[in-house]
């Protein structure tokens, strides 16, 4: 699920510049996105609580955290960082909130990650960088790397508020909190803190002009609905370490989906890295699992 809900993620940077491109803003993306998935998971989420609302209201606080920060925050930011510097460096860049998880759960526990576990956040992230190109950095305009770094706090935040709120079904929990990230971006561009600007204009993807509504579709099915419960199901079950540097792969499914759609071929380096990546992986998930094979956190 975890995979799947990388993958998923992964088409946001192609279809989201898309419509940057025919004249969104950021924010108006955002809100879009994350108000239709609300609306979209809405159904599934009452039959899923069944008139119990009492653990959703409970659990107001980590909601709140998940919707302002894991859906609203770390989307502008990433939205806003890809119109001054590339979706590769972005990508690189917010996904150091997989560190921030290990850090947090470090100083959360007050317990010293394991040396398999900090060697294999090694090694990923190195894969990871092996992958992009961090050379790239060095052109990089100072607003996209300071929007990346925005977006790495909303990650880590994502995965921290997914992996330890129980007693909420998934669908309820992120359909709540999806809606919370929209109506607050709808009253910070109320008020004038984010621009809310929204185009009717045909938009290029993948190399042909559509309708403004098809980008707009896969962002809110795919890249939001289905990615958000996937991926917090996921973290439940991994922990959220282990679901952060799982969700690293999300970087290489980016480059297979270039590969894929708009045929650029990823070279024999990249195809390495994402080899090496995915070995940290493995290493991070058997540091962050117990001897008798159950997640650590």
């Amino acid at each position: 699920m975890a995979l799947v809900s990388a993958a998923m993620f992964g088409t946001s940077g192609v279809f989201g510049k898309s419509l940057l491109a025919a004249g969104w803003s950021p924010a108006a993306a955002v809100l879009v996105r994350l108000g239709a998935a609300s609306l979209l998971l809405s159904v599934p989420a009452w039959l899923a609580l069944r008139g119990r609302w009492r653990p959703l209201l409970e659990r107001w606080r980590p909601i709140l955290l998940y919707g302002v920060f894991a859906g609203a925050a770390v989307q502008v930011a990433y939205f806003n960082a890809i119109t001054y510097i590339e979706v590769g460096v972005a990508l690189l860049m917010e996904y150091l909130g997989a560190v921030l998880v290990v850090l947090y759960e470090w100083v959360r526990t007050r317990r010293r990650p394991g040396w398999v576990t900090l060697g294999g956040m090694v090694v990923a992230v190195a894969g990871l960088a092996v992958v992009l190109n961090p050379g790239d950095l060095a052109g990089a305009d100072p607003r996209g790397v300071a929007w990346a770094l925005f977006a790495a706090t909303g990650m880590a935040v994502y995965f921290i508020t997914s992996a330890n709120t129980t007693g909420v079904p998934p669908v309820a929990f992120v359909a709540s909190g999806l809606g919370v990230g929209a109506v607050a971006l709808l009253v910070f561009g109320l008020i004038g803190l984010v621009p809310l600007r929204a185009s009717f204009a045909d938009a290029a993807v993948l190399g042909a002009v559509m309708p403004w509504w098809v980008p707009v579709a896969e962002l809110v099915v795919v890249a939001a609905a289905l990615a958000y419960v996937l991926g917090f199901v996921a973290a439940r079950r991994l922990g959220s370490t282990v679901a952060s540097f799982v969700g690293l792969t999300e970087v290489v499914c980016a480059v297979a989906w270039a590969w894929l759609l708009l045929g650029e071929l990823p070279s024999g380096l990249q195809l390495f890295g994402g080899a090496v990546l995915l070995a940290g992986v493995a290493l991070v998930r058997a540091g962050a699992t117990r001897p008798d094979g159950t997640p650590a956190g």
